[in-house]
């Protein structure tokens, strides 16, 4: 043992989570409060889903507060921001894990739809981020983590959208490694692969380079596997950790 026990990791610790009202959102929300930080829930407008992960949290004595926010428009961000700063003085982490899929053959695809998509996972991670650090700053460091995919290392059909988003989330984080290094704020990205989650009625269904029997591990992740990962760059054992996309695929995609 190399000094005394301190209580939970992340005790003191304020987090920022987005789109934390169902699937891997939550479990991100719900893990970072079960190991001590206080969590802004966020989702972009289904506020049942959202009090409904906020409720899970405060009854097992956690902290936690519900935000409704679009994470592509700067002022609902501003507003969520100020919340957090009234509620638990500022944030020290932010999970960017807000996004959108569709599937959509390339020639089919309308620019709107391209910028859409794009708003919500790239555009968003900037906005999002760009609200959060100069709390993060001010309290001395802490921890950006962005939600990335597997679709834009391995190349996916129908989705060339989702893919340029999330590369363009990855390059964002390395840049924001660098740049924020001095003030001791870490960014790096997960990258799921296929993960046991409801999706969505536009996502479409899952990709054939992702079903269980293209997986090595021959099965698709539960949403904490995904969590810990994200769990464990935001927090102590993470702190020399930056500019990685640390790939949690079941061996799908081997860096």
């Amino acid at each position: 043992m190399s000094g005394p026990f301190t209580g939970p990791p992340f005790s003191g610790k304020v987090a920022l989570v987005t789109g934390a009202g169902k699937n891997i959102g939550k479990a991100i929300a719900l893990d970072l409060a079960r190991e001590g930080a206080s969590v802004i829930v966020n989702g972009r407008s289904d506020r049942a889903l959202v009090d409904a992960t906020v409720a899970e949290i405060n009854q097992a004595g956690g902290q936690a507060i519900g935000a409704l926010a679009d994470v592509t428009k700067p002022d609902e961000v501003a507003r969520m921001m100020d919340a957090a700063v009234a509620s638990f003085g500022g944030v020290d982490i932010v999970v960017s894990n807000a996004g959108l899929r569709r599937q959509t053959p390339f020639l089919d695809m309308s620019f709107s739809e391209w910028r859409e998509i794009l708003s919500v996972a790239l555009d968003g991670a900037f906005v999002l981020m760009k609200a959060a650090v100069p709390s993060m700053i001010s309290r001395g460091g802490g921890a950006l983590v962005s939600l990335s995919g597997i679709s834009t290392h391995v190349g996916t059909v129908n989705r060339c959208h989702v893919s340029a988003s999330k590369a363009g989330l990855e390059g964002l984080m390395r840049a924001l490694a660098v740049e924020l290094a001095p003030h001791q704020i870490t960014a790096n990205c997960v990258a799921p692969g296929a993960v046991d989650t409801v999706r969505g009625p536009t996502a479409g269904a899952l990709p054939s380079t992702l079903v269980e029997k293209g997986i090595p591990l021959g099965r698709k992740a539960s949403v904490s596997e995904i969590s810990a990962a994200v769990r464990f760059l935001a927090g102590p054992d993470g702190r020399y950790i930056t500019g990685q996309v640390l790939h949690v695929n079941g061996g799908v995609f081997l860096t």
